[in-house]
């Protein structure tokens, strides 16, 4: 069988629809859109029109879009800009456990080097935020709070209209990480109550290397990248307009599909974890089993390693993850999975699916049947599945485990 790609939260293909919309500007159409001439007018008016698309999306004045060169730029800005920007009133930042690389690095790169405190809040165990713990956490000398809008590895939604009502009412200033969120569901800042919003045009099919940041009008927020007067002197740096012209056609595409393609994706996500349970035991669903991303699934296959079984899977050409694509490579367990309190022991045997547009229900079935015989096998190899299967095993060695498992396969399993 050829590819099957369901590792959509990494990265997305390219639209052809994308691709034609930006073929023109990656040829004939060249101009710097910061040129007065006709061929950078005709840039400007390209860039203009994406700018539009997304304040559509959004629901926002197109002057409130920033183009970036993607979702960690945008994260960063926001972090060091508000910082920066509101020096006077304080240094403390209030964000979360789970929040992409994006975010949490820059905070905890801020905290080293004391140019910030930041508390971080913590997550129930199916991965949501508690309002009233943000709530409790804003102090006098707070600058600025940062929560992502659903989780990049277990698709689960944030209540951020909330936390944001919260924000305003103490006059914080909110931003929130909706790169995953991005073009899967739909986005008001003002039903949000977010002062910053970040999205990557390649989480919703459109080209890598371009982004953005919404700004609500005065927000206090100082240029990250200083230079030429671009972006109306609010990021410096000659407009990437090819993409930016396919990130405009890409949420174009998105929005006009949102309801649909949720509602396609969320039944093959459900066939996906309801084949996987009539087939196997011992397995750990992570996130929050309704409020979550509709095409993403997060599933810990016990007494295996989860890098194991994505090998394996390649060789069946089915694509999946570990987890974040930004901590491949990482072999500590997943903070995420950390911060719900699943133990190291299931964190390292979880993978990540996340479906898309071309994802169909061959797809699905192949996947389960596949993943059936992979993790059996596997298991077949394992001395601790020997043990479970014997009955022999140390219960010290395994109580710590046993209300995350469902030993009866007729039982549905615990959604953690």
């Amino acid at each position: 069988m050829s590819l099957i790609y369901m590792d959509h939260n990494a990265t997305t293909p390219l639209r052809p629809e994308v691709l034609e919309a930006m073929m023109p500007y990656l040829t004939g159409k060249f101009g710097n859109a910061s040129s007065l001439h006709a061929p950078g007018r005709e840039a400007a008016e390209a860039v203009a029109k994406a700018r539009s698309s997304l304040a559509r999306y959004l629901g926002c004045e197109g002057k409130n879009v920033v183009f970036t060169s993607g979702g960690t730029e945008s994260d960063n800005w926001a972090l060091n800009g508000v910082l920066e920007a509101n020096a006077k009133k304080g240094r403390h930042i209030v964000t979360s456990q789970i929040e992409h690389k994006a975010v949490e690095s820059v905070a905890r790169q801020m905290q080293r080097r004391k140019l910030a405190d930041v508390t971080y809040v913590g997550v129930d165990n199916l991965g949501r935020i508690n309002p009233q713990e943000v709530a409790a956490a804003i102090r006098d000398d707070t600058v600025l709070v940062s929560i992502m809008t659903a989780n990049n590895e277990t698709g689960t939604i944030q209540p951020i209209s909330e936390i944001g009502r919260i924000c305003r009412e103490r006059g914080v200033i909110f931003h929130t990480d909706a790169v995953q969120a991005g073009g899967k569901l739909k986005l008001d800042v003002d039903e949000l109550n977010v002062d910053l919003l970040s999205l990557s045009s390649h989480k919703f099919y459109g080209p890598k290397g371009v982004g953005m940041l919404y700004v609500r009008p005065k927000t206090k927020i100082m240029p990250l990248i200083r230079g030429g007067h671009h972006e109306s002197g609010r990021r410096a740096g000659t407009e990437n307009v090819p993409g930016i012209v396919g990130m405009g056609r890409a949420i174009e595409l998105a929005a006009a599909e949102i309801d649909s393609e949720a509602a396609r994706q969320s039944a093959l996500r459900d066939r996906l974890e309801a084949g996987l349970r009539q087939r196997l035991d011992y397995l750990v669903y992570n996130g929050h089993p309704e409020q979550r991303l509709p095409n993403t699934s997060n599933i810990a296959f016990s007494f295996v390693e989860g890098e194991a079984i994505l090998l394996h899977l390649d060789l069946k050409n089915i694509a999946a993850s570990t987890g974040s694509a930004c901590s491949q490579g990482n072999l500590s367990s997943s903070y995420v999975l950390s911060a719900i309190g699943l133990p190291p022991e299931l964190a390292n045997s979880a993978l990540r699916f996340s479906l898309g547009r071309e994802n169909t229900a061959e797809h699905i079935d192949y996947a389960v049947e596949s993943l059936t015989e992979i993790v059996n096998r596997l298991r077949d190899m394992s001395p601790l599945w020997d043990k479970v299967q014997k009955g022999t095993y140390d219960p010290k060695e395994f109580d710590k485990l046993k209300c995350y498992f469902t030993p009866d396969p007729d039982e549905p399993a615990i959604t953690v």
